[in-house]
């Protein structure tokens, strides 16, 4: 071995994520020792309740902490991995504990580091410490590590996926069983695929969070989590499941971040995209994500977003790095070379979108619609109309071409005011890359 001192880890947070570390690294012990060039050792941890089982052995050597901001300052450790989660509170107190006291930090919480992941990157920078996060985008997919080494040599143009397990999860469901959001949604709580309270999931956050650090990794920007569009998967229905279906499409909650001539765009909503694409074919738990950079053409990766084994494998990752003495710059480029988020608007977006509408079927319904989207500008392309039922509201579905989202957003607006409309028209953007 290269050098036969131990690495040293002290773990915040023994949940899932934390007590999956602490597996692995028993487990996988000589492996990592190989392609480190040292031992990695587990030296504390902390947690609030000591008496839990948690399915693992600490060994005899292994100090306990009920606080880990305290752990953080006076462990005898060389990395703090922080699994704790939280944008907030104890878990940023653990990581800036951790870097003033001269420790690597590796952590897999997305939401620090969409919130203040420029200030800690700045912050390690200047004592020459590595802030990690592998485990904080895309679960077992080693997404950060592709995109600012593997394509380094690239400009990227877009990076965009499927970053949340759970909504992917529900909307998969929804397409095989023809069910309502809310019956599949406490289903997958019940499963354990959702949270009790889901919304961080289901409105899109979570995702937006991924995406926010996948653009400052992608574009070399401070990572600006403000600056994003969100909309998550609650108005999604059965009904518009099956009409994306009849037009050859799925139904994915996607975020996307992509170079425009007005700045990068930073969404994260529900998409149509065609069923035989390759993110259109990702089901279940999965995640994908895909990068789009000048010389390697299309890249595309898959696995599992969340767990104990997948994060707790990009855990490791990050760990091994620091053992080894492998350092990159946390987000791509050095924290000083970040530039400022340009955010394009999305009244700028181009594209063609799925529009649904709840109208009273009567003469003259299809005219008053068709001279709203004349009037803005906006072209159908194909028009879905279920079975005909006088005098009740029936669902009327078209498509229409590429166009701007300001002009579909007007169309909408006085749609909505006709009587005969009656609810608020749904409305879903079509991305075919």
């Amino acid at each position: 071995m290269s050098n036969s001192k131990a690495l040293k880890v002290a773990i915040a947070g023994l949940g899932t994520v934390g007590a999956g570390t602490v597996k692995l690294l028993a487990e996988q012990a000589d492996v990592i020792a190989a392609r480190s060039g040292r031992p990695v050792l587990v030296t504390a941890v902390s947690a609030r309740d000591r008496n839990r089982d948690r399915g693992v052995t600490l060994g005899g050597g292994v100090q306990w902490f009920d606080d880990a901001e305290t752990m953080a300052r006076e462990a005898d450790a060389d990395v703090i991995v922080e699994v704790i989660g939280g944008s907030e509170g104890i878990a940023r107190r653990t990581c800036e504990a951790a870097l003033a006291a001269g420790r690597h930090v590796v952590t897999a919480n997305k939401a620090l580091l969409a919130m203040h992941g420029a200030e800690l990157a700045a912050k390690a920078e200047a004592k020459g410490l590595t802030l990690a996060f592998e485990a904080a985008v895309a679960g077992g997919i080693p997404i950060i590590k592709a995109l600012r080494e593997g394509l380094a040599g690239n400009r990227l143009s877009q990076v965009y996926g499927i970053l949340n397990g759970t909504c992917n999860y529900i909307l998969t469901t929804m397409r095989e069983t023809g069910r309502d959001f809310a019956d599949v949604l406490a289903e997958a709580q019940a499963l354990g695929y959702a949270e009790a309270d889901p919304s961080f999931d289901i409105d899109g956050v979570d995702a937006a969070h991924k995406l926010s650090i996948l653009a400052s990794v992608a574009f070399g920007t401070v990572v600006d989590f403000s600056k994003l569009h969100i909309e998550g998967i609650r108005h999604v229905s059965a009904l518009d499941i099956q009409f994306a279906q009849e037009l050859g499409f799925r139904i994915k909650l996607l975020g996307i971040a992509r170079r425009t001539d007005k700045g990068i765009e930073q969404r994260v909503h529900p998409c149509m995209v065609p069923i035989n694409s390759s993110i259109g074919r990702v089901d279940g738990v999965f995640n994908a994500v895909v990068a789009e950079g000048d010389y390697v053409g299309r890249a595309v990766f898959e696995g599992r977003g969340a767990g104990a084994g997948p994060t707790a494998s990009a855990v490791a990752a990050d760990i091994v790095d620091i053992a080894a003495g492998r350092r990159a710059p946390t987000f791509g480029v050095s924290a000083g070379a970040l530039t400022p988020l340009q955010v394009s608007p999305m009244d700028e977006r181009r594209g063609a979108y799925y529009i649904r509408l709840m109208v009273v079927d009567r003469p003259g319904v299809f005219a008053d619609i068709a001279a709203a989207l004349r009037d803005e500008e906006v072209s159908m392309e194909a028009v879905l109309q279920r079975a005909r039922a006088p005098g009740e509201a029936v669902p009327l579905v078209m498509t229409v071409h590429d166009t701007q989202e300001a002009a579909v957003s007007r169309a909408m607006a006085r749609i909505e005011a006709l009587d005969t409309v009656v609810e608020a028209p749904r409305l879903i953007r079509i991305e075919t890359f």
